[in-house]
């Protein structure tokens, strides 16, 4: 039978404890997306004045960029605290920062006003956003997947998964629907600011949301485990950070391997498409942002039923699947965009979405149970981030590059299909982890009394607790 600590918990709270992780990152996504829009559309002439459109695009692209670079280190502070504080202190902290740096964007200067000091600062403030991201990631998924019911592991921590397609349906909405009641003249001059300065008040409902839920059992059992061993001095417990790289290091490089596809696709889809759509095929800002609105509601549902499907034959089936779907939807998403119509428009980015929310869904369980509990926010943390710098980061500059030196969407498709190919090899290498007991996965590890990343399969799953397992 399943370990006390990963035991389903009441169905109401549960639910709650879904609950506040989905509001949580929605508002976090909201904020990170809400930029990436943005730059896609007015940052290039607010704070890159003077510039070539594509150059102006480039650079304001880069600013989007930064954020990214700082999520490997929010990865690594937020890992190392969470793992030794627990999941929900840091989940607060994340939240404050993010919607705190949001804000201020909104308030910030243009170049017009203060020349340079512009995107200096609204550069900063990205640094701030990217850091305050990659500590939330990890924390959310491991609070619900934590939080028991292994046999459903897979759908519930799909849920704040839908964080990511909600934040961005709520961006780009906001941002649609001011496109559309202002005009361009307004839109660039104050508009832009208001859907920044409103993520103030949504962190406020996220706080009061986030602070209700309770610390993972999981948890605070490993945590009780630690401080025995400690107290009887068997044994000195190694920082999060070390105790990952000496025992769960090839498990960071399947997580990193894995993100691969499901990273660059999705900014592919969802930002430079963005790009794309208006500068090369000559359809309106509003028609995009209406395709990838539409779009990210399909995302929304079906990233659920993704995570369901994992639970009943795996996470590694569902995830390869994702990945060989980006790949031979590669050129004709492309084709279908350059139709210059709305409705092969909307089906390239709602059917990209849909192979991309197979990746995406089983990626918050898979990645949990790689690792060990007292490790878990630091091993997830940083396979999910560390990638984001070689994926998400650089994918819509690359494409835009691409598409300014060849002036075709051929070598962006070969783009998408190479980082397929990456994940499918890394999936593929992974062992597959849908039967293991979270609490088994024994945070022993971390201080070398017991094999590393020794697991069992669940109870619930398998009839029986089956023997310790190499991880």
């Amino acid at each position: 039978m399943p370990s006390p600590a990963t035991a389903a918990p009441p169905p109401a709270d549960l639910k709650r404890i879904v609950a506040a992780s989905l509001i949580g990152t929605t508002i976090e996504w909201y904020d990170f997306f809400l930029y990436g829009s943005a730059a896609a559309l007015v940052f290039n002439k607010l704070f890159f004045p003077g510039s070539d459109p594509l150059v102006g695009t480039l650079l304001s692209f880069l600013t989007y960029a930064v954020g990214f670079a700082a999520r490997p280190i929010g990865a690594l502070v937020f890992g190392h605290y969470g793992d030794r504080l627990g999941r929900k202190k840091l989940l607060v902290l994340s939240l404050l920062m993010m919607g705190g740096a949001t804000f201020a964007i909104g308030l910030l200067p243009t170049h017009a006003t203060v020349g340079t000091a512009a995107p200096v600062l609204l550069t900063v403030l990205r640094l701030v956003q990217g850091f305050a991201l990659g500590g939330e990631w990890g924390g959310a998924v491991l609070l619900v997947s934590e939080h028991g019911d292994a046999r459903r592991r897979g759908f519930w921590a799909s849920w704040p998964q839908t964080g990511a397609p909600a934040g961005q349906l709520l961006a780009t909405g906001v941002l649609s629907a001011l496109t559309a009641l202002l005009s361009d003249a307004a839109f660039t001059s104050w508009g832009w600011r208001v859907p920044f300065l409103l993520s103030g008040v949504l962190v406020l409902v996220g706080l009061w949301v986030r602070l209700s839920v309770d610390e993972s059992p999981v948890f605070k059992a490993a945590l009780a485990r630690a401080e025995t061993r400690r107290a009887e001095g068997s044994a000195v417990e190694k920082l999060p950070l070390v105790a990952v790289l000496k025992y769960h290091w090839r498990d960071v490089l399947i997580a990193m391997g894995a993100r691969m596809a499901e990273n660059i696709s999705y900014y592919v889809i969802t930002a430079f498409v963005l790009v794309y759509a208006t500068s090369h095929t000559g359809l309106s800002q509003q028609i995009a942002l209406n395709a990838v609105l539409i779009a990210s509601a399909l995302h929304f549902a079906v990233i659920p039923a993704w995570g369901a499907l994992s639970d009943r034959i795996g996470r590694r089936p569902v995830y390869l699947l994702g990945a060989v779907g980006v790949a031979v939807w590669a050129f004709p998403f492309f084709a279908l965009v350059d139709s210059s119509r709305f409705g092969p428009l909307l089906l390239a980015v709602s059917v990209g979405l849909v192979f991309h929310g197979a990746m995406y869904a089983p990626q918050a369980a898979f990645f949990a149970e790689m690792f060990a509990t007292r490790m878990r926010y630091s091993g997830a943390s940083i396979g999910a981030q560390f990638a984001s710098v070689a994926a998400g980061a650089p994918a819509p500059l690359i494409a835009t590059a691409l598409l300014a030196d060849y002036d075709s969407p051929t070598p962006i498709a070969l783009y998408v299909i190479a980082a397929a190919l990456l994940t499918l090899l890394a999936v593929g290498v992974a062992r597959e982890t849908r039967n293991r007991d979270l609490d088994a996965v024994d945070g022993t590890a971390v201080d070398g009394t017991a094999t590393a990343g020794a697991v069992r399969k669940t109870g619930a799953a398998e009839g029986g607790a089956s023997p310790a397992v190499p991880s």
